[in-house]
């Protein structure tokens, strides 16, 4: 019994103790804030929350991460290459040729994505003839050297594109399906995601992508 009464004594002391430590902790943190070093240390995190907050609805609203699943791009992007997507660079104008773009063929949310590089603008004619490509009956100057293409497809006779259309094509032009086949064909622009923009992975070679 004694033993007992000890034990609750020596348990009643502790926590008035814990308790009074506590109470000590909370008058050290509040006296620290109200400090002029304290209020400079919360106002800096305070600012640095606020800008990570801003990063990350900007991440969320405005660009979209995407891997490149497939080798149509090569040598230009390689598979596995993961990238951010400006979601808003055409809700402020319009694609330009040259641009890399990531789109779906239906729009739906389960579609899969394709990146492919605008070739053809809204109005324009494409063909593709002797391997090269033609717009408007001029030939198209690429801007670094491609394979010259074996299948011209549905662009074999020339293609028009309606206001709200573009041709792609990918850089590997022989393995690559795009605007010269059907199951691609032309591109609405309600169905392009974005732009490509920066390059995540690998870190060796991260950094803005260049048209």
């Amino acid at each position: 019994m004694l033993m007992d009464l000890c034990g609750d004594r020596v348990t009643g002391l502790n926590r008035k103790r814990k308790k009074k430590n506590i109470e000590e902790q909370k008058d050290l943190a509040l006296e620290f804030i109200r400090s002029e070093k304290g209020r400079w240390v919360f106002g800096w995190v305070f600012q640095i929350a606020v800008a990570l907050a801003l990063a990350a609805v900007v991440a969320i609203f405005f660009f979209q991460s995407i891997s490149m699943q497939e080798s149509s791009m090569e040598p230009t992007l390689q598979t596995g290459e993961r990238f951010f997507i400006n979601k808003v660079a055409y809700k402020l104008g319009d694609p330009k040729r040259g641009d890399i773009i990531a789109f779906t063929k239906d729009g739906k949310d389960n579609a899969a994505v394709h990146i492919k590089r605008v070739i053809g603008l809204p109005g324009e004619t494409i063909q593709i003839k002797d391997g090269q490509v033609y717009i408007d009956g001029k030939l198209y100057e690429e801007s670094k050297e491609l394979t010259q293409i074996s299948n011209p497809g549905l662009a074999d006779e020339g293609v028009t594109l309606k206001k709200d259309e573009y041709f792609v094509l990918g850089d590997n032009r022989n393995n690559s399906e795009d605007s010269r086949f059907a199951e691609v064909k032309n591109v609405k622009k309600k169905y392009i995601l974005g732009k490509l923009w920066f390059r995540i992975s690998p870190f060796d070679c991260m950094g803005f992508l260049k048209d």
